[in-house]
């Protein structure tokens, strides 16, 4: 049985790219399939929250292994989609003991990284496993059980950030220096195409 869930956030609008990031091409597939098909080759109950242009993307993951949600309020930020996912992922799999949060538009994510991720919550005796990269630390984070109700009590702009910060000795880390490119920007996009990976 396997106790780590993924969520997928893939909600936003894409205001300063103007066209839904969710779908932009890379290595054949879009930039969402993308993390999903990462999701997949780990095995785990993975759902992916959806808000802007949601019927349009859910059409390209119809034939995914994967669980999707709406969440009404994404207009609001991303506290409510970390919400509305973790809400589905243990109505579904009531099991999980963990849960790692990926976003959409973070392209380097692979399944080394995300069992790397998973490894180092076992062995080093802390609740949560995040990532750095430049002076960051973010996503992909992975929470344990006793932190899902304060994933659950997010709301509005506040993201899971919000929990590294507040519990710093509880978080243990993961150098992914790939993890600093995004895609917000049409030149965000334009240099994932150029840079040949």
């Amino acid at each position: 049985m396997k106790t780590t869930g993924i969520i997928i956030l893939a909600a936003g609008a894409s205001k300063r790219l103007g066209t839904p990031k969710q779908q932009l091409p890379y290595q054949n597939k879009s930039l969402l399939q993308n993390v999903v098909h990462t999701a997949h080759h780990c095995d785990m109950p993975t759902v992916v929250v959806l808000g802007a242009f949601a019927t349009q993307i859910r059409e390209q993951l119809v034939t995914e292994k994967v669980h999707t949600i709406v969440n009404p309020h994404w207009p609001a930020g991303m506290g409510g989609s970390i919400r509305t996912g973790l809400q589905h992922l243990l109505r579904i799999a009531p099991h999980v003991n963990n849960v790692l949060l990926l976003l959409c538009d973070q392209p380097f994510i692979t399944p080394s990284l995300l069992e790397e991720m998973i490894t180092l919550k076992n062995t080093s005796g802390k609740a949560i496993v995040a990532c750095t990269y430049g002076d960051a630390t973010g996503t992909p984070a992975l929470f344990g059980k006793p932190f899902f109700p304060q994933l659950l009590a997010l709301n509005g702009q506040e993201g899971a950030k919000k929990i590294l910060l507040q519990h710093p000795e509880q978080v243990a880390t993961v150098h992914f220096p790939q993890g600093a490119i995004d895609i917000d920007t049409t030149a965000d996009y334009e240099q994932l195409l150029t840079s040949g990976k």
